[in-house]
């Protein structure tokens, strides 16, 4: 009886070893999609702001 318990105290721990690292890979996953760099738009610059073409800029000089 002993034994039975110990075993499944072991597979227990070792449940929420594996669950917890689970966890912890799936926030680490979804941090470095939030903070990863991202490709500029063509045509929008990284502010938000739509830039000038060069020809407009020459134009109003």
């Amino acid at each position: 009886m002993k034994k039975l318990l110990a075993l499944a105290a072991v597979a227990g721990a070792v449940l929420f070893v594996v669950k917890r690292n689970k966890s912890a890979k799936a926030e680490a996953d979804l941090w470095r999609e939030a903070t990863a760099p991202t490709k500029p738009l063509a045509g929008v610059s990284t502010n938000g702001s739509a830039p000038k073409k060069a020809t407009d800029a020459a134009s109003n000089n």
